[in-house]
């Protein structure tokens, strides 16, 4: 085991897990991902893998089928999947999102027909919120839900759906204006629907269409799609929570959620970019002697290895906040920006110790390159998490004057 990135405080059951998972994706991941992902070709034999090794009902509570681990176990896991390939650990991160906010906010008839099957695989989620127009700005959501009888109509246009294609359940968030009054504030008067689907592309089922995939950098093997609804109806017992209104909040829930696990990707491509680094500069030789007794080389890898450490240290820290019942939306976001800047400098930093290899695709190194900037920009850019941050502060540090 390295020494870097090691987390202290774990149990023995936590421990089994993931080293269960690093030998998983030691044998199964690494072998093959960069021939996957330049083929941008879906994983089936990885994710039956992660089915049979019960990954997919983590954090699902017992009762329902799940192993009920907590939400450091399942970072910790998400870091050792990114290790290996990110797209992976974008599998199972919107079905996680999906089950969390199914288990806190669904009512008791949701949970017992989604959870248990989301729990085996059988059922996939995926989440949705962006539009063609907008992304950070949630309350500009123009797709609408209508009331019709006993069932909702809804219409409107989805953008970035990871797992679009191959999911079966897709929480929707929609504007929905029934029940609430003209000049109610746009966040609360959003709802979020569970729409059952079949796995695939084009009508998938009336008034719902998954186009196709969408040509990404990197971040390939995952299908990000669009999502249409045309007159899609909806029963009402798919509210999630069963009330309308609160769909924005539910979101906003699991997305902290979501923002502790891309940090924890973050520190998985930053540990294997770190890994690549330090063996390459071990091999290559310049001026008779191996590049890793330069100087210039040994301070990149001096920052990087910190950077590495610091990443870890917050992504676990935030994780440990959620798992206590606190408010951890300042932690997350801090652990999400810290460690989605950090990966792109750490990757950087690797490709620059290969040279001219670097470019070449036959150094996986080049793929680390174009995955890291997905984590820039998902589940809320930079910039929207300073902004989070930064007002976080302002009401933890009020000023009394």
């Amino acid at each position: 085991m390295a020494r870097l990135a090691q987390t202290t405080g774990l149990t023995d059951v936590q421990q089994e897990i993931v080293a269960t998972v690093r030998d998983f994706v030691d044998k199964e991941i690494l072998p093959v991902a960069t021939a996957l992902e330049h083929r941008d070709e879906y994983p089936q034999e990885i994710v039956d893998g992660l089915k049979e090794l019960g990954l997919f009902g983590l954090m699902i509570p017992e009762e329902y089928g799940g192993l009920g681990e907590s939400l450091l176990t399942y970072a910790l896991c998400v870091e050792e999947i990114a290790r290996g390939w990110m797209s992976v650990s974008g599998i199972i991160n919107t079905h996680f999102i999906v089950a969390y906010m199914l288990k806190q906010h669904g009512t008791q008839e949701q949970k017992d027909h989604f959870l248990p099957r989301m729990a085996t695989g059988e059922v996939r989620g995926a989440f949705s919120m962006s539009e063609p127009a907008l992304g950070s700005d949630v309350s500009a959501i123009t797709s609408k839900a209508v009331k019709d009888g006993d069932s909702y109509v809804l219409n409107g246009q989805k953008m970035w759906l990871t797992n679009g294609g191959t999911s079966t359940l897709v929480a929707v968030l929609v504007r929905s204006d029934e029940g609430h009054p003209e000049g109610t504030a746009p966040h609360k008067s959003m709802t979020t629907f569970l729409v059952e689907k079949e796995p695939g592309f084009g009508e998938v089922r009336p008034g719902l269409t998954i186009p196709g995939k969408i040509d990404k950098m990197g971040y390939k093997g995952v299908d990000t799609t669009e999502l249409i609804m045309d007159g899609l109806r909806i029963p009402a017992d798919r509210v999630l929570g069963g009330v309308t209104g609160r769909g924005f909040y539910q979101m906003m829930d699991g997305v902290e959620v979501g923002r502790v696990n891309v940090a924890a990707r973050g520190c998985g491509v930053a540990q294997r970019a770190f890994e690549l680094g330090v063996r390459y500069a071990q091999q290559r030789h310049t001026f008779g002697k191996p590049i890793a007794q330069h100087q210039a080389i040994q301070f990149k890898l001096a920052e990087m290895a910190t950077k590495v450490e610091a990443a870890h240290a917050m992504m676990v820290n935030a994780a440990r906040k959620k798992d206590s019942g606190e408010r951890n939306d300042l932690e997350a976001g801090m652990a999400k920006y810290l460690a989605s800047e950090y990966c792109k400098e750490v990757v950087e930093d690797a490709f620059r110790i290969h040279g001219g290899y670097g470019f070449s695709k036959e150094y996986e190194i080049e793929r680390l390159y174009r995955e890291a900037p997905m984590l820039l920009i998902g589940e809320g850019t930079a910039e929207i998490q300073k902004m989070i941050i930064g007002r976080r502060l302002l009401e933890e540090y009020r000023f009394q004057g």
